[in-house]
């Protein structure tokens, strides 16, 4: 079943979606449904992170550090 909605879409836009479907032989309908069905029914991709999160050009603190307060590698 299908629901009828009204946007606002700007003059400019509208335009260049008319052109789109004209190009493509399709809807504008068409075209929209696509595009809002290709942002949110993809499910998202996950991955494990790879590389530093954070880069920088300082020295990098010991790897385990036995002695050393956490907070003075991380605020200093």
């Amino acid at each position: 079943m299908a629901v009828r909605t009204t946007v606002d879409i700007p003059e400019a836009l509208h335009d260049a979606l008319r052109h789109r479907a004209e190009r493509s032989g399709t809807s504008m309908r068409a075209l929209i449904v696509r595009a809002i069905e290709q942002v949110y029914n993809e499910p998202k991709k996950g991955g494990y992170i790879r590389g530093p999160l954070v880069r920088g050009k300082g020295k990098l603190g010991p790897r385990f550090p036995v002695d050393e307060n956490p907070h003075d590698l991380v605020f200093s």
